[in-house]
């Protein structure tokens, strides 16, 4: 497993090594080991998996503290454009945003710290997409950030017009108007 530190302090994009032959392929998609040879202190409690079509987003989603979450985030079946927007007020990167292709054929993973806001779209004609989470879902603590807030200004990475978005989704506060805790 490689892992490439990113721009952004403990966000990370992690590359498994995949072993491929005449059969197919094979490779540790989570191995607490070796996460934790790497240096990293992550003890995953639930999985979370999602099917979604072209031109989907979801997010930004995050939990507060004391339920926040860390995802690793991989694409089982198609394309998507991940999402990660740092919330940490004390983050050089505070309120900036970090994305990142992940499909089901590189197999890339991207390790989200707890403190960020995540969300994605969806390139493919659908993606199927799991979520390995250190802390179980809170819908106490749960809270979203407006997915195309001009303050974050996220290039999505797809045609605005078409994208499909939840209620839910579309009535989320500006980061600006967000309850944070990080």
């Amino acid at each position: 497993m490689r892992v490439i530190e990113t721009n952004f302090p403990g966000l990370l994009i992690i590359e498994p090594v995949v072993y491929k032959d005449t059969r197919g392929y094979f490779f540790e998609s989570y191995n607490q080991k070796n996460f934790l040879d790497k240096g990293l202190d992550y003890y995953p409690l639930q999985d979370n998996e999602s099917k979604s079509a072209l031109n989907v987003i979801r997010g930004l989603h995050y939990q507060l503290n004391p339920k926040a979450q860390s995802k690793l985030i991989r694409v089982i079946k198609g394309k998507i454009f991940d999402v990660a927007v740092d919330l940490r007020t004390d983050s050089p990167t505070y309120k900036k945003w970090f994305g990142l292709f992940l499909d089901s054929e590189e197999k890339k993973q991207l390790f989200i710290p707890r403190g960020f806001a995540h969300g994605f779209s969806v390139i493919s004609d659908e993606a199927v997409i799991l979520y390995k989470c250190d802390n179980l879902y809170s819908k106490e603590h749960e809270r979203g950030i407006l997915f195309n807030d001009r303050t974050i200004g996220i290039d999505w990475q797809i045609d605005l017009a078409k994208a499909i978005v939840s209620d839910k989704d579309l009535n989320n506060p500006e980061i600006n108007k967000a309850e944070m805790n990080f």
